[in-house]
């Protein structure tokens, strides 16, 4: 699927990057928020075994629950605002934007109809915060809120949700499965870290300067 959108250059690379479990620590900053509103030690809650969390045994009942306390997180704590980074994400993200790849982040996080401010403002205040060399966090040229990531044109996908895998490379997109105690079964294209994401973008760079005849 070729890219979507205004471009700046001619026909860059684009590279789609989901935000939790890709670059944010949704699973580390959720659990220590969902255990403090459960008064359950932190130690106590394993590995995040299901993508859908309420199947975790974390003390979350049902769909309903998770949902309950994700508002709470995000809307009063403001998670999104805080959340830690994935090691080597920002690095990795400017290393590969230096080189010309152009960075569309899509997520899927406006979950609550009409609440969308928060969610919106705190994603943006996280990706631009300034790192130590005072560039933003996360160099992005634009961001996609949408749950159907296929809608949304790269040539190179990055996620670690299960469904959204699934869905994208049944439209035929590439899709690299970022590596998680809860994406186990899936199989294909996998990286455990950013660094392995840096090796297959470039290597990907170098197929496209083959094709244009560069």
């Amino acid at each position: 699927m070729r890219p979507y959108g205004p471009m700046t250059g001619e026909n860059p690379f684009v590279l789609g990057v989901d935000l939790d479990g890709v670059c944010a620590d949704y699973t580390k900053a959720f659990r220590a928020h969902a255990a403090a509103e459960l008064g359950r030690d932190e130690s106590s809650m394993g590995e995040q075994r299901s993508w859908r969390i309420e199947e975790c045994g974390w003390g979350i009942v049902d769909r309903a629950h998770f949902l309950e306390l994700h508002r709470s997180a995000v809307v009063e704590q403001r998670m999104f605002a805080t959340m830690p980074e994935i090691a080597g994400a920002s690095d990795a993200l400017w290393h590969l934007s230096d080189k010309g790849v152009y960075i569309r982040i899509i997520t899927h996080r406006l979950v609550f109809n009409w609440e969308h401010e928060i969610t919106v403002s705190d994603t943006v205040h996280w990706m631009q915060q300034k790192r130590a060399d005072g560039r933003p966090r996360i160099p992005y040229r634009d961001v996609c809120f949408c749950a159907k990531k296929g809608d949304v044109g790269a040539d190179l996908y990055i996620d670690d949700a299960p469904h959204n895998i699934a869905n994208l490379r049944k439209e035929r997109n590439e899709a690299i499965c970022f590596d998680a105690s809860y994406n186990q079964d899936v199989s294909g294209l996998r990286v455990r870290n950013w660094d392995e994401i840096v090796t297959i973008v470039e290597e990907r760079l170098v197929e496209r300067a083959a094709l244009d005849g560069i």
